[in-house]
């Protein structure tokens, strides 16, 4: 069940036309994958499997058990690595198709329906369906045991150089987004990329809970724009540093003001803007 990021996943050949002033001619090319993940949940019933349709969001392939385990525990149906019965869920994956995964949950762990906060059916570009308000999100978000590290200003001018040459994906494509994190150092962790900007953070945030090691001293870093649901998320998870390539939306503006998150956006070699924490970010 380990990932690899050493090469594109999710990357199918296309034919297309392609014209120019000067000319319009057959060429041969590449494009993101684009399917549907069937996620879910299989508990134990006085001994009995029972298996739950959890959600269908249209995701990239590839990373696809870590995509799982970062949604489930954005949606607060599991808390941690020790939730999740592996030997089970290893077997559920050698059986499933390449478009369903199912995480089997330990016996005591308890599962309720009612606790989903998005509908069943989800896309790659959707948001918080309003079903949860800021004041919840805060309330589910973990407190830091310690204070939130201090990051130089001066490691962030290579973080988008960094990111951008180790999207393999995008390289390909250029339809992929990616998320990653980073130390105070400036070194960036693995990508994970997929057509949906929540979907490749719910494989990272999968990927830190599956080797059981979430924590708030490192960064988060994306390739494009910042919305609610990727504050909430990064939130839920631990983070307290964000930066982004893109721009911010005025809601994920106020609900990192809310969570004490640090949120910068337009990230580039020379510049940033700092929308919230800017405490945390010390002068080179």
């Amino acid at each position: 069940m380990n990932s690899t990021n050493s090469k594109p996943t999710g990357v199918v050949p296309v034919v297309l036309t392609k014209t120019t002033p000067e000319y319009r001619a057959s060429e041969n090319d590449v494009m993101a994958v684009e399917e549907p993940l069937d996620i879910r949940i299989t508990t134990q019933d006085s001994n009995v499997a029972v298996t739950h349709n959890v959600a269908v969001t249209m995701r990239t392939p590839g990373q696809d058990l870590e995509l799982a385990l970062g949604f489930l525990f954005s949606e607060s149906l599991i808390t941690g690595k020790a939730d999740v019965d592996w030997e089970q869920t290893r077997r559920a994956a050698d059986d499933a198709d390449c478009n369903r995964i199912t995480v089997a949950l330990q016996p005591e762990i308890a599962f309720d329906p009612e606790h989903l906060s998005r509908h069943v059916f989800t896309s790659s570009s959707c948001g918080v369906c309003g079903k949860i308000s800021r004041e919840n999100i805060v309330a589910k978000c973990p407190r830091a045991t310690s204070e939130p590290p201090i990051f130089s200003a001066s490691i962030f001018g290579d973080l988008p150089h960094r990111l951008r040459e180790n999207q393999a994906g995008f390289k390909q494509t250029g339809g992929l987004h990616a998320a990653a994190s980073f130390d105070r150092s400036g070194s960036v962790g693995p990508i994970y990329e997929d057509v949906g900007r929540h979907n490749a953070l719910d494989k990272l945030v999968g990927d830190f809970l599956r080797r059981g090691s979430l924590s708030h001293t490192t960064g988060l870093l994306l390739s494009g724009r910042i919305s609610f649901e990727l504050v909430q998320k990064a939130g839920l998870a631990g983070f307290k540093v964000i930066a982004a390539i893109g721009a911010p939306s005025s809601l994920a503006v106020e609900l990192a003001r809310d969570l004490d998150i640090t949120l910068i956006g337009f990230l580039k070699t020379t510049s940033m803007n700092i929308y919230h924490g800017a405490d945390r970010i010390r002068s080179a």
